[in-house]
């Protein structure tokens, strides 16, 4: 599930590009700092999302520096190190770990299951001074378990475990702001589950894995497409008014740069994929 929240570099201002980049690497050196260099591995944009996100709400004092990165050695890079970004490294692990320990069910990857065991410790520590986020968590993992045996038809019902899971995890705090953010992950989970759906569907039917994709009751090729695209168009425009309802200015024209541009991206891929297919 992890991917699919992007800024749209095309249409981002080279400043902020570098803004949203400082962002990353400071999550990136959270991650070392919390659960060593294993936890680099973890990283991703969905998580920066996240942490721009809260910070443009709460403007949290950030400190701006420069580094050495052992990957990137040849010149220096710039990071932003928050509060928050303590918060959505152990978030990062917390989603991680479920996610690598459901492809080991799913697929019986030992290899999945080996990088899974090497975060225990730490997923251990994230539960105890997260409980409400462990606990969304876990519901959702076992809700979804069982879904997935019914095979349940209802999509909005299954993207719904996603939504709530997500919402938890976007709400930092139990303050003025955590109904708004509960919201915005509520259909930002949903649009993320219906895309991680549309993009698996044809290697599950081929595997006859579960996705709820597969029981839409529609007439053809191009209406599955029209729908799958109006409920996803449906889940972001929710998003986006939950997000304009929120007092932010710092950072966002980043903001807006995913929400209405940057989460097409995967979807725009899919599509010249498939267009490349039929040439073939």
């Amino acid at each position: 599930m992890f991917g699919y929240i992007n800024v749209n570099g095309k249409e981002l201002s080279e400043e902020n590009k570098q803004i949203y980049q400082s962002f990353y690497c400071g999550l990136c050196r959270r991650l070392k700092e919390f659960c060593g260099t294993k936890g680099q591995v973890l990283l991703n944009y969905d998580m920066t999302f996240l942490v721009v996100l809260l910070t443009g709400l709460y403007e949290t004092k950030t400190e701006c520096s420069e580094f050495v990165c052992a990957v990137h050695p040849m010149k220096k890079r710039k990071e932003r190190i928050n509060e928050i970004q303590d918060y959505a490294a152990k978030m990062n692990v917390l989603l991680a770990y479920h996610n690598l320990v459901d492809d080991w069910k799913d697929d019986k990857s030992y290899t999945k299951k080996k990088i899974a065991s090497l975060f225990q410790k730490d997923y251990e520590r994230v539960k105890a001074g997260y409980p409400r986020q462990t606990q969304a968590v876990e519901h959702y993992m076992e809700q979804l378990a069982v879904y997935e045996k019914n095979r349940e038809t209802n999509i909005d019902l299954v993207a719904g475990l996603t939504g709530e899971m997500l919402g938890e995890i976007f709400a930092w705090k139990k303050d003025e702001w955590y109904d708004e953010l509960k919201t915005l992950g509520f259909y930002m989970g949903k649009f993320i589950y219906l895309m991680d759906a549309y993009e698996d569907r044809a290697e599950d039917e081929k595997k006859n894995h579960y996705n709820p994709l597969r029981y839409l009751q529609v007439e053809g090729e191009q209406e599955y497409e029209t729908l799958c695209r109006l409920m996803m168009t449906s889940m972001m425009s929710e998003c986006a008014k939950s997000f304009e309802r929120l007092p932010i200015l710092l950072y966002a024209d980043i903001l807006r740069n995913v929400l209405y541009s940057g989460v097409w991206s995967k979807y725009e891929y899919i599509q010249l994929k498939k267009k490349k297919r039929k040439k073939e």
